[in-house]
């Protein structure tokens, strides 16, 4: 059996430098990291990572509650400039929605634009991985309309 890894990418219009900021800035996470559907907010963020409620506009989606998703997420390594590796706990009371996955972005040239792309491993298997691919190129999306809007 081989394991799951979820994975999108995305040119983005900006330096490696500026895009690695977007990642650990919580100004910046806030603003784009939540797929389209959803807000975000912090409850927690420091060095070691950050407590996030992220909340459906269309109630009735949630997996923490009937509205939200809560992630607890560490920052396991940050090479400035080249990948950002975080190990995310999914608060939620179905087990098949619960779990510690991990996720990476890393950063390359691509032609004066950057190539993001992001790998998740040991997704909770109730997230499918279409409804995951979906969600991961939305905030790829979002990171881009953030930093080139």
């Amino acid at each position: 059996m081989s394991e799951r890894v979820d994975r999108a990418e995305r040119r983005i219009k900006a330096s490696r430098p500026k895009v690695y900021r977007a990642l650990v800035d919580p100004e910046s996470l806030v603003e784009w990291l939540p797929p389209e559907g959803m807000t975000g907010r912090f409850e927690r963020f420091d060095p070691s990572g950050y407590r996030m409620i992220l909340t459906y506009r269309d109630p009735g989606h949630g997996k923490s509650s009937r509205d939200t998703d809560v992630v607890e997420t560490e920052f396991v390594e940050q090479v400035p400039d080249e990948r950002v590796v975080q190990r995310i706990v999914f608060d939620a009371p179905d087990p098949a929605f619960a779990g510690t996955m991990t996720m990476s972005w890393l950063l390359s040239d691509a032609d004066g634009d950057t190539l993001v792309v992001v790998e998740a491993r040991d997704v909770p298997p109730g997230i499918s991985p279409s409804d995951h691919e979906a969600g991961l190129a939305s905030s790829l999306a979002g990171l881009a309309a953030h930093l080139t809007g």
